[in-house]
């Protein structure tokens, strides 16, 4: 009998720290979307909404001050858009490659390889940009080298480890009578592998770009030292022109912001954190999606 209360003490214990673990991630992000809104919305309410997100000049030293940020959500877009499509090919080809082609001895280096990929620095990428992908982009493509396409090269590097390591899960997650049976109505590996693994596997690999869309979406360090950090209008808005995103804005002129200025930078936030609630909300949809079919 003491032996069974003693035993229930600790599982009530354990479930009360379970609890508090839980409640611990719930409470940091309602701390983080109390501060969000209640710095950034009255900085939105004062400087007007269509003026803040679609006004594309921004310049809170100037006479008069402007707060435009649309040059800067259009420069995140862009950036964004050519990490996918740098790294979204390669990172599903490779996630293939290592679950259904790849011989184990090969297997023992590349997989370590991806993980260390995943653990390196931000800032390490950065000075890889600086000093290998900016030179590579002025030479064979012109410009100046820090660029749309720079800072999409590095990003698309950076979501490699996401894509590569969900997508693979989620294509061993399908099972194995879904490829015994193709083989057996005589499939070729390779038709099996893209025909029926694959889009049976669709709910994890689109869980894994959307993932990779949301770091990409919230990398800052590597973006400015290869971006060029410049606020372009909308119409000098090219691929080897240099570009400011909402991440880096932020980073560049919180340090000596102040009053609206601050406030207009941390509603800078607000809506990089509104993009990431959308990225959720998709994958939340993909989820609930897979599940009924």
């Amino acid at each position: 009998m003491q032996n069974i209360s003693a035993n229930k003490l600790k599982e009530n214990l354990m479930q009360s720290i379970f609890f508090l673990s839980a409640l611990a991630s719930v409470v940091a992000v309602i701390a983080i979307c109390l501060f969000l809104l209640l710095r950034g919305i009255p900085a939105i309410a004062e400087i007007g909404f269509f003026d803040f997100i679609l006004n594309e000049k921004w310049g809170p030293t100037n006479t008069p001050a402007s707060y435009g940020i649309l040059s800067m959500i259009v420069g995140s877009v862009y950036v964004t858009a050519g990490a996918i499509i740098i790294g979204v090919p390669i990172g599903l080809m490779c996630a293939i490659f290592l679950a259904e082609f790849c011989p184990p001895v090969i297997y023992k280096i590349v997989k370590p390889a991806v993980n260390l990929l995943a653990g390196i620095p931000s800032i390490i990428y950065g000075f890889f940009g600086m000093e290998i992908v900016v030179p590579y982009v002025r030479e064979y493509f012109g410009g100046n080298g820090f660029s749309i396409m720079s800072a999409s090269m590095i990003l698309g590097i950076m979501i490699l480890p996401t894509i590569i390591s969900i997508s693979e899960s989620s294509i061993r997650a399908v099972p194995c009578s879904y490829k015994e049976g193709s083989l057996g109505l005589g499939a070729t590996k390779e038709e099996t592998v893209f025909k029926v693994i694959v889009p049976a596997a669709k709910s994890g690999v689109l869980t894994s770009i959307i993932l990779g869309i949301g770091r990409a979406v919230g990398e800052t360090m590597a973006v400015v030292m290869v971006a060029g950090n410049a606020v372009m209008p909308l119409d000098k808005i090219k691929l080897l022109k240099p570009i400011r995103t909402l991440t880096t804005n932020i980073v560049t002129e919180m340090s000596y912001a102040s009053g609206l200025h601050e406030s207009s930078l941390i509603a800078t936030g607000v809506v990089l954190f509104v993009f990431i609630i959308i990225l959720n909300t998709a994958l939340s949809l993909i989820k609930s999606k897979s599940v009924r079919n």
